[in-house]
Formats: structure tokens, C-alpha cells, sequence
């Protein structure tokens, strides 16, 4: 029997290793493309003019404009459409609401008895914004062209309004009697296959690489065309390894290329520049343009999805004519199941856009404080001796961080919420010490359950038959790194409650409250499974296929994790989760990195494009793994990792457990100076990070910007995704290349640009050709802007809590400059009721003025502090002053000249008015004399 048993195991070991290896590395053939990909393949096939729909019975109906869509009578033998009998009316309905959103839906009639109700994606958009419906009485018609019959139109915004056009059917925005913004089916591409019962004789079966799915209720894919007018380049749509502007990817003189796939995946050692799908999906995409400006399209879709951006001339055939005095990009939206469910945004400006989709989906959570500093991981450290170690050395070599990650190895026998009792036999006291210095832990949670009897969540989610069902109704059995696993089915919302329970520090048994939690593995990850993820005719919550939903199963899951934190603090203090696989309103509940990178110069280049494209679709708090997961940096890529890092949102060290230990200090004394150096650096600007995770807080702004989000006239900036902005007064240059002696950095805009750590002055509007140093990547604040700074080093964030500020004013021309700052307790919700202080600084004709930035929300709630300003240094000051007046106290303060932060190259030194001493939370004005 025992010779039996240990067969078994190896066997089972050798299937697993099997699997794993499908997982340890980049195979292409392990996932689809597009011709492998049958709804794909026959929607990219159509030829322009395909859709013979037509609307009629148009009405406002609830305050929105609904209408039917059917075949036109002379289309309804098309060889190319569904049986006749399958083929029934659409419902339609568009409504408006505030600042410039249009929605449209189309779905089956429920009144035809489909087979069942097609998936609408839930706890996405937000309950508010339902309220913010602007109830339409009346629409007007307009005949457009040479059309048979006249176009609805109802009013969107000042200046903008919404058209159907009947028939042909299209619905488009457009500038009040005017050009174009954004149109749906201009190019006659729409698809929508309807749900069908199955009869003697089909076979909807697909099946890739030995896995069948049964698709039972047939094809059921939806797609169209969308057309962004006055644009020169489309951004978005992430997760990619790719450029910022999207490459067409079909078209005259577009080598052959996949569309964007929106399909979440764990795929190992991704490559880079490819527009294969990744670990998360936000089928949202952002149009910019030098003469129109910005405008926005999302589908609110969890299915797989396939975008194809079509190149110039790519309908030159079709015989379809749109109005050509506008530039426009051209895009085809494909996707497997659910409805159309899509928002139109008018913009105009790139910021507008931002927040239009964010109020839609919700704005960043407004992290702890502890949160936005450096955090150290590693797949695994292996003990609490270990723990210990790297957290003394930290101290020992004068480095600071915040945060120190586990992942799974710490757990019993990787059953999550549990401890290896051998080698964490003291998690408690782990953390205690950790917190004693003001520093925190976070331990991995994910989704696949290990199948143990003997395990207590399994035993529980069995018997209350909370898992993720088979297409045969039985609990979904997968591989993941227990071995077999089952998957909470977490769009069920009393499953994601009971989920959330886990994380109360009875049930999460050695949890402490500076404990948070990494949410990896989410898409859902499954080894055995088609192409490494759950099937897709897998079941759960109301007969939901998996299909319908797979896009924002992390979703969900990162949504019952977050609630977890709070129940776990009764709401008082703000949770912190990072999670792997990400879906729109993502942002809403925590952190997101860009997954299993590689240590090499490409990967550190293409980090900048992701993130920026994640802090563009409403997720700023976003970083990439600093070193690369996957390999060994040589000493170079990794310092110049780390001096970039420091400005991503989420600043985190990280790397696989075959790689070489590679923490701080291992690199050499040099290294090792220079990686401090670029911790420093983030740890100075603190309370500027911080400043802007409030923006972005309250507006959907992203804390790192395109250029072009702060210059969207400069076409220069358009396809820059080298540089990024820090807010609005810092530019971030990357070196990409080993030993590079120089670099070229952009620097938009009329006015002049310093030097962060020396104070040098450049010209705007020009690109420059600098030396590049070992010390730092180039890194400039923008004229006329004044950031806040600490400066003294301490071990964490959390002691630095009431150090003194230093203001760094940077004038501009006109000897002028503001800027802001935002404080509160760092880590609770009273700063949703009123308990913060933010502070508009501004100076001109040499007087510094403070004055307070009302609460958006007034509150009962008070936040005081009695840290004060210490230092304040003017870059580009036109005359030598002597001293400083500071009122309402009539107080005198010296005034001295010295550098920045290290001796510039050229030019003047700054100026620093010295000890002013005052208070960051009260209204005063310094006279420069």
C-alpha cells in the first residue's frame, strides 16, 4: 500500500511538474491568437457596411432614449447572419448624465424569452453615479445626409449632443451642430450573436490545446467599431507590455499583427513590446489630439475582449464615406459574451476625461501614509531569523523602508491564513518588532484554496458549497501551487462577506494590525487549465459562465480582500491591498503592480508605458517590481532600476527565488550609496507623493502623467513615454541603455526647467543632450511650481510624522510660482470628514503667501498638527535679498545663499530663507527683502 501510495505521488508530482513547466516560461503556443480565437477571427473578417440593423420605435422611455434594432427586410436572408429565427430586435436605450457622459446599451429583449439573462457586469459603477442622470423629456430629429429617415438627437452638454441615427444605424457625440467627438458603428462592423438553445445536429464545442469548452448556449460574441475624431494618437487599454500610443495593429502597411487582447493571464516572463493580454483588463481607451483635445470610450465588458486600432486606409475599399474634415483613428471592439454596455466621454481636456471614466468607476483610494514609501520583498525570505536580518541591515546601512513582504513559503503547507510553525513560530512578535520602528508586514493571500480534509477554510467553503462550480455542477478542481485547489466564487457577495471574515485576527490567527495582505495568482492562475486560467464554461453564482465574468474575477477577489482590512479595524484605519490582476474600478480597493517582469533594460524601459497607462484608466497607486522578478541584474540595470522606481507610485523591490539575494546593500559600497541615495530621494518627497495620492483621491488625476496630460497642445509629447510628470511640477528622464554618458530629455512648455538636485536652469520647448551621472537619472521641477519636502531621514515613514517641511520654490518668468500641500493623520478615514490640512502656496512680487484650501466636504472631524516650515529655497530668484519678513508675527528670518541639494555644475546657488519656523497649518505671508 505505502508502494502504491508513493507511485501516486510521483505521479501526481510529475503531472504538476509538467504543468509547471508550461508556466516557467514564455511559450507562445500555450494561448491563443486571434485565428485561434473564433469569435475573434470572425469579426475581423467583416467587411465594412456588415450590419444591416436598423432603429425604430424610437421614444424616451424613464428618462432615456430607447429604440429597437432590426434587420432591415431586405437584409434578413444574409447568408452571413444568424438563422432568421434567431435573429430578433434589440433593445436599445442611451442616457446622459453630468459633466459630458453618454451611456449606451444594447441587449437581447427579455420580453422574447432569450435563454437566459446575458451577464451585466456588477459593483463597478459606482451607486452615485446612477444619481448624476440627467432624466431626458424630449428629443429633437435632424436628417442627416441622404438618409431614408431622420436621426434622433438629444442634448449631452453645454456645446455637445448625442445622435442615433436610425439608417443607417450609428450613434455618435458631437460639438453641437458640429464636428465629431466619438461614434459607435460608423463603419457598419456591429455584431451581436444571440443566445441560442441548442438543437439536434450543433456543435459549439471549441476546444484548444486537449480542453474542450461546451459553450452552451452558442457563439455569443458582440462587436463594433469606434471612431475617435480630431485624434492623433489612442492610449489606454491596458494590460500590455507596450508603448503608451497604441500601434495600429491592422491596415495598409501594418505588418501583420495580433489585436490588443484583454484576456487576464498569468503569463511568466512576458516579452515586451507585444500586445498579448496580461495579468488585468480595462477595456477603456483615451483619445488625444493637438485641435480637438481628448475624449474616451469604455466598455464596461468582463468577457474576453480583442482590439484591434486599425491604420490609415484600411476601409479604402468599403465605399463608406464619414466626414473628412477631421483627422480620426478607426478601432474595432470584439468581444466573446455580455452586452454593450458603453460610456461615451466628451472631455475635452486630458484631465476631464480622467474624471469622467473616474466618476463612473470610482477614484483611487486614498492609501496609509506608509504605503507610499519603499518596500522590500522577495519570493521568499525563509525564516523569522531571516526577517530580522534584512530588517537590521536596513538600519545598519541608514536605508529606510516601510514595508517588508512575505510571500507564500511562509504559510503551512501554502494553506493561506496559516504559518509555517517551524519556520515562523512567532509571527506576533515578527510583527511587534517590525512596528516598535514604525514599519509594517504584508503576507500573500490568494484565490485557489488547497483541496486538504483537514484543512478548515476547505472543509468550510466545501460544505457551504462556496466554490467556483464545473460545467457538470461540481466543485471546480484546478492546479495551483498547493497542488489541487478550489476557487471561492467571489462574485457571489455573501461568499466575498465570509471571504472578508478570514482576515479578523481570530480567524487570521498570528495577524497583527500593522499586517496587510498581497493578493497574487488572481486572474485566476490555474496550471492545468486552458491557457494556465479557470474554463470557461465553468459555473457560478446564477448560471454565470465563467466567460461572462473571467476579466474581473480579481476584481471581485481583491474587493473581499480590502473589505477583509476593514472589518478587520471596524472601518478606522485604511486598508492596503496589492493584487496582481486588476479590472476597471480596481482602483477602488488598493495597489497594482505589472506582474512577473524580467531584469533587463527592456522591461525597466517598457515599466514606464504601463504604468502610465494604468494611472490613465483610473489605477494611480501602481508600480513595477524594481530589479525585475525573473533573472540577475548586472550592478548598473539595477541602480538605474532603483533611481526610476523612486518616482513610480508603488515603490517595491522584489524578485523570484532562484534569483541572487539583492537586497540594498549587496551590490558593493558604491551601489549601495547610490540605491540609498534614490530611497532617500523618495523619502525627501513624501509629502509630495502624498499631496498628490489626494489629488488623484478626489479627482481620478494619476499621480504620474504622460507629458502630454500637463501639455496636450505639444505634439512633441504625444508618443513620449521615455519621460513622465510627477504631478505637475516634476519631469522624470529614464536611462534605458548600460553605461550610457548621455541622454536626450524633452522639456515641454515656454518656461524654464531646474535641476532637482542642483538647482541648474534649462530651457523649455527644447530637448536637451545631457551628461548623464551615476547619481541619479534626470529628474527636473518645472518653473513657476513649489513642492513640499522633508529632509531629515528617519527609518520609516511613520517617524518622519512630525518633522519639519522645506517649500522649494522654482520661479517661472514672471518671478511667480504656487503649489500645494496636503496633510492628515496617514492612515484613517477622518480625513473624509474634514480632518486634514491643505495649504495653497503662492508666490508673487516676492511675497510667500499660505492660505488654506477649504475641505470639499466640511466635516465635523479635525486633524492639527504643530510641525512647522523650516526651510524655504528659491531656485531662479532675479535678486539677492537679505533678509525676510514674516507676518502677522513681524519676525525677521536670515536669508543665505548655498546649493540645492549638491553643488550645481553651472549657475548661480539658490536661495534659502533659513528657520522660519512657522507653523504648515497657518495662514501667514513671508516678504522677501
Amino acid at each position: 500500500m505505502k508502494i502504491q501510495m508513493r507511485n501516486l505521488t510521483l505521479l501526481l508530482f510529475v503531472l504538476l511538474s509538467s504543468q509547471l513547466t508550461s508556466v516557467f516560461s514564455w511559450k507562445k503556443d500555450e494561448f491563443r491568437n486571434c485565428n485561434q480565437t473564433p469569435f475573434c477571427k470572425r469579426a475581423r473578417n467583416r467587411n465594412p457596411g456588415f450590419c444591416t440593423l436598423e432603429a425604430h420605435d424610437v421614444s424616451i422611455s424613464a428618462g432615456e432614449l430607447t429604440a429597437k434594432l432590426s434587420p432591415k427586410k431586405s437584409h434578413q436572408d444574409n447568408p452571413d447572419q444568424q438563422d432568421e429565427d434567431q435573429v430578433k430586435p434589440l433593445i436599445l436605450s442611451l442616457s446622459v448624465f453630468q459633466d459630458g457622459i453618454v451611456r449606451l446599451k444594447i441587449d437581447e429583449d427579455p420580453k422574447l424569452d432569450p435563454p437566459k439573462k446575458r451577464f451585466e457586469v456588477p459593483e463597478v459603477i459606482l451607486p452615485e453615479f446612477l444619481n448624476k442622470k440627467i432624466w431626458l423629456q424630449r428629443h429633437s430629429t435632424e436628417t442627416i445626409g441622404g438618409d431614408n429617415s431622420p436621426s434622433s438627437i438629444v442634448y449631452v452638454a453645454d456645446g455637445y449632443e448625442a445622435v442615433l441615427r436610425h439608417d443607417p444605424f450609428e450613434v455618435y457625440v458631437r460639438e453641437k451642430g458640429g464636428n465629431r467627438v466619438v461614434s459607435l458603428n460608423s463603419h457598419g462592423l456591429f455584431d451581436f450573436e444571440q443566445l441560442r438553445v441548442k438543437k439536434e445536429g450543433d456543435d459549439w464545442e471549441e476546444r484548444f490545446k486537449g480542453h474542450t469548452d461546451t459553450r452552451p448556449y452558442g457563439p455569443q460574441s458582440i462587436s463594433f467599431d469606434v471612431s475617435f475624431y480630431g485624434s492623433d494618437f489612442v492610449y489606454g487599454i491596458p494590460e500590455h507590455a507596450s508603448s503608451l500610443a497604441l500601434k495600429p495593429t491592422k491596415g495598409p502597411g501594418v505588418e501583420e499583427s495580433e489585436p490588443y487582447r484583454l484576456f487576464n493571464l498569468d503569463v511568466f516572463e512576458y516579452i515586451h513590446d507585444s500586445p498579448f493580454g496580461l495579468y488585468g483588463s480595462i477595456p477603456f481607451m483615451i483619445s488625444h489630439g493637438k485641435y480637438r483635445g481628448t475624449s474616451g470610450f469604455f466598455w464596461l465588458n468582463a468577457a474576453e475582449m480583442q482590439i484591434d486600432v486599425l491604420g490609415s486606409g484600411w476601409n479604402a475599399d468599403s465605399g463608406i464615406s464619414l466626414p473628412s474634415s477631421q483627422s480620426r483613428i478607426d478601432t474595432l471592439w470584439m468581444s466573446e459574451a455580455g452586452i454593450v454596455d458603453a460610456f461615451f466621454f466628451v472631455g475635452p481636456k486630458p484631465k476631464d476625461v480622467v474624471r469622467q471614466y473616474t466618476t463612473v468607476t470610482g477614484t483611487p483610494a486614498m492609501p496609509q501614509l506608509f504605503a507610499a514609501g519603499y518596500h522590500q520583498c522577495r519570493w521568499n525570505y525563509r525564516d523569522e531569523e531571516d526577517v530580522e536580518n534584512v530588517d537590521s541591515k536596513f538600519d545598519e546601512h541608514d536605508i529606510p523602508y516601510d514595508v517588508l513582504w512575505l510571500d507564500i513559503e511562509h504559510t503551512d503547507g501554502k494553506k493561506y491564513f496559516t504559518w509555517d510553525p517551524v519556520l515562523f513560530p512567532h509571527p506576533e512578535e515578527m510583527q511587534r518588532k517590525l512596528a516598535a520602528k514604525g514599519r509594517h508586514m504584508v503576507t500573500i493571500v490568494d484565490p485557489h484554496i488547497k483541496r486538504d480534509e483537514s484543512f478548515h477554510l476547505h472543509k468550510e467553503a466545501t460544505q457551504k458549497g462556496y466554490y467556483v462550480k464545473d460545467a457538470s455542477g461540481n466543485d471546480y478542481d484546478g492546479w495551483c501551487w498547493p497542488g489541487s485547489s478550489s476557487y471561492p466564487d467571489m462574485l457571489n457577495e455573501e461568499i466575498r462577506s465570509w471571504w472578508a471574515d478570514k482576515f479578523s485576527f481570530g480567524n487570521y490567527v498570528g495577524s497583527t494590525p500593522s499586517l496587510y495582505i498581497w493578493n497574487d495568482m488572481n486572474e485566476p492562475s490555474v496550471f492545468n487549465g486552458p491557457e494556465v486560467t479557470m474554463p470557461r464554461d465553468a459555473l457560478h453564482e446564477g448560471g454565470v459562465e465563467h466567460r461572462e465574468l473571467h476579466n474581473a474575477y480579481g476584481y471581485y477577489f481583491h474587493m473581499a480582500s480590502t473589505e477583509g482590512l476593514l472589518k478587520r479595524g471596524d472601518g478606522k484605519d485604511r486598508p492596503f491591498v496589492l493584487s496582481r490582476a486588476l479590472f476597471a474600478g480596481s482602483q477602488r480597493h488598493g495597489a497594482i503592480w505589472t506582474g512577473d517582469n524580467t531584469a533587463d533594460w527592456d522591461h525597466l524601459r517598457v515599466s514606464v508605458p504601463m504604468i502610465l497607462t494604468l494611472g490613465l484608466t483610473g489605477i494611480s497607486f501602481a508600480g513595477a517590481d524594481v530589479g525585475g522578478f525573473f533573472g540577475n541584474p548586472e550592478p548598473g540595470l539595477w541602480v538605474r532600476w532603483y533611481q526610476l522606481g523612486a518616482f513610480y507610485p508603488f515603490f517595491r523591490g522584489h524578485a523570484h527565488q532562484d534569483t541572487k539575494r539583492r537586497e540594498p546593500w549587496l551590490f558593493g559600497e558604491r551601489n549601495t550609496e547610490l540605491v540609498r541615495d534614490a530611497i532617500h530621494m523618495r523619502y525627501m518627497l513624501l509629502p509630495y507623493f502624498y499631496t498628490l495620492f489626494r489629488e488623484a483621491n478626489v479627482s481620478g488625476v494619476p499621480v504620474i502623467r504622460p507629458l502630454w496630460m500637463e501639455f496636450p497642445s505639444d505634439e512633441a509629447t504625444f508618443s513620449n513615454d521615455e519621460a513622465f510628470m510627477v504631478g505637475s511640477s516634476l519631469l522624470v528622464q529614464g536611462v534605458y541603455t548600460e553605461r550610457a554618458k548621455h541622454v536626450s530629455v524633452y522639456l515641454p512648455g515656454k518656461e524654464s526647467w531646474y535641476d532637482l538636485r542642483t538647482g541648474e536652469v534649462f530651457k523649455g520647448g527644447k530637448t536637451h543632450k545631457l551628461e548623464v551621472s551615476e547619481e541619479s537619472v534626470p529628474a527636473f521641477q518645472r518653473a513657476g511650481t513649489i513642492i513640499p519636502r522633508k529632509d531629515r531621514f528617519r527609518r520609516s515613514s511613520t517617524q518622519m510624522t512630525n518633522d519639519p517641511y522645506t517649500l522649494v520654490i522654482a520661479l517661472n518668468s514672471t518671478q511667480e510660482a504656487e503649489g500645494e500641500l496636503y496633510v492628515d493623520d496617514g492612515k484613517s478615514f477622518e480625513f473624509a470628514k474634514g480632518a486634514y490640512i491643505h495649504r495653497r502656496f503662492t508666490f508673487s512680487d516676492g511675497l510667500l503667501t499660505s492660505i488654506s484650501i477649504p475641505p470639499t466636504s466640511p466635516g465635523k472631524a479635525r486633524f492639527s498638527s504643530e510641525c512647522i516650515i523650516e526651510r524655504i529655497i528659491l531656485i531662479g530668484y532675479s535678486v539677492k535679498p537679505k533678509t525676510a519678513l514674516i507676518e502677522p508675527s513681524n519676525q525677521k528670518v536670515e536669508i543665505e545663499l548655498g546649493p540645492l541639494l549638491v553643488k550645481p555644475r553651472g549657475g548661480s546657488a539658490v536661495t534659502t530663507v533659513r528657520k522660519p519656523n512657522i507653523p504648515i497649518a497657518g495662514d501667514w505671508t513671508i516678504k522677501i527683502l
